[in-house]
């Protein structure tokens, strides 16, 4: 998890985390772009069978995207001492259901662990069935950034608005017009709570 998401789990300021993993306190690592990642000793699963990396973008305009996603997969899966047997990479929306590159690595039995980087790179909806699927058959899906957000529907609600707002605009501003609608969307969401 994110250095920010760890200090707000164990209750401290970011800057106290920051210092501790400074100081070689936590089990973490830097991602090339900077970001740190603690490894968090609750969530690990055991592995199982061979190790998959599995990275999509939605076109071929961000086939530059594609090679640095696989890159922080790559980066992270050397940082876990993962020796990875295949490294999936398609160019397809997260709303296409026809992916023969992704059911195929579905269909691998042999493959116990995919690693994403996040869970929309997977599948803009439905990727909680995937998972529950492949811990039926003892595998198992490794998110590296799993969805800050608590609610799951709030999480739909952003990956429609996100696609919507794709196709209207360009690519990066839609993830940033959903960011701002799911923070309106959380503080109505709080508003409502303390009503």
């Amino acid at each position: 998890m994110k250095l920010s998401r760890y200090a707000k789990q164990v209750g401290v300021s970011y800057k106290t985390a920051y210092r501790w993993y400074r100081a070689g306190s936590l089990d973490a690592y830097q991602t090339p772009t900077g970001i740190i990642i603690v490894r968090d000793k609750a969530d690990e699963k055991p592995l199982v069978g061979r190790i998959a990396l599995y990275a999509r973008v939605s076109s071929l305009a961000q086939k530059d995207d594609l090679d640095r996603q696989l890159q922080r997969l790559k980066d992270y899966a050397a940082a876990r001492g993962y020796q990875v047997s295949k490294e999936i990479t398609e160019i397809a929306s997260g709303l296409n259901e026809q992916r023969p590159k992704l059911e195929k690595l579905l269909a691998d039995t042999s493959i116990g662990t995919i690693v994403v980087e996040n869970r929309d790179r997977l599948t803009q909806f439905g990727s909680h069935y995937i998972e529950t699927l492949l811990a039926a058959q003892g595998r198992h899906l490794e998110i590296i950034f799993p969805g800050d957000t608590s609610d799951e529907l709030v999480d739909d609600v952003v990956s429609v608005i996100t696609s919507m707002a794709a196709r209207v605009s360009g690519r990066r501003q839609s993830k940033q017009r959903a960011e701002k609608i799911k923070q309106c969307v959380e503080q109505a969401m709080k508003e409502e709570e303390e009503e």
